[in-house]
């Protein structure tokens, strides 16, 4: 059973985990250089603790005690009782669902790890608005699509806003980080994966056409918002698909266009 206590200093050392939240830079460095990320709202801590991650210890007002009482009774970690003003001065903004966990990260499995047991893998590159990561995790999960991998200078899928945006998806899709690029791509393909490249570019064919659903195994490529692709990225793909548009629109936002791929990619039965 954990300690319930409360604090009213923000400066009280036991409180460190959750300073500066919305310091990102702060937060990219410590996160993990010190194993750790924070899981924000009930829902979040729930499934980040249902993913076997291990609890720091947790941040919560007044109010929010009763509702996790379960947990507050399952879990050694301390638990922190604080005022909203309190919470507020040490992480940098109003906690509106009351309820921050610290959590432990768990060792990243290898690229090769996971290519070994998957067929459906999405790679990103140089995505780097946390928003856009934690709706493609979304996505992923909720499509069917069976592991992430990431070029090293894609940004974190556990900081607190990817997992926020994601409702706790970035727990149940596996992901790896690549440690070149684009030569990482290599090891994709002698895995056995054709690397697809999603690119509004007129010269790639329909993504219908390519028929993504039909391949034994698939790693779909997404580069970040706006630039998309690079050059060499795209290079290195097996063959450029699309999504037809209509309208005279030329593109989608990353995450709505992650999704539709998503969806073609697993024939529109997640799980399949």
């Amino acid at each position: 059973m954990a300690d319930l206590i409360t604090i009213d200093d923000p400066d009280d050392p036991r409180l460190r985990d959750y300073i500066g939240l919305t310091d990102v830079e702060l937060r990219r460095r410590r996160e993990p250089a010190e194993g750790l990320f924070i899981a924000e709202g009930e829902k979040v801590i729930r499934r980040a603790r249902h993913a076997g991650y291990e609890m720091r210890s947790m941040l919560l007002s007044a109010k929010w005690v009763d509702v996790m009482r379960d947990v507050i009774d399952e879990v050694p970690a301390p638990v922190y009782a604080v005022t909203p003003e309190l919470a507020e001065r040490v992480t940098g903004y109003h906690v509106h669902r009351g309820a921050l966990a610290s959590m432990q990260r768990k060792p990243l499995p290898t690229a090769d790890e996971l290519l070994h047991s998957t067929r459906r893998v999405v790679v990103m590159e140089s995505v780097n608005d946390h928003t856009n990561i934690g709706a493609i995790f979304r996505s992923a999960a909720a499509l069917g699509m069976d592991a992430v991998l990431l070029s090293p200078d894609c940004a974190d899928p556990l900081y607190r806003r990817s997992v926020k945006v994601s409702m706790g998806a970035v727990f149940s899709v596996p992901y790896a980080r690549l440690d070149t690029w684009p030569k990482g791509l290599d090891g994709v393909r002698e895995a056995g994966f054709k690397l697809l490249a999603l690119t509004p570019d007129e010269k790639a064919s329909s993504i219908d056409d390519a028929a993504p659903h039909r391949l034994e195994r698939v790693a779909l490529m997404l580069g970040a918002e706006g630039e998309g692709l690079s050059t060499r990225a795209l290079m290195a793909a097996d063959e450029w698909v699309r999504i037809p548009m209509a309208h005279g629109v030329d593109s989608l936002n990353v995450g709505a266009a992650a999704a539709v791929a998503f969806y073609a990619v697993a024939t529109g039965r997640p799980g399949n």
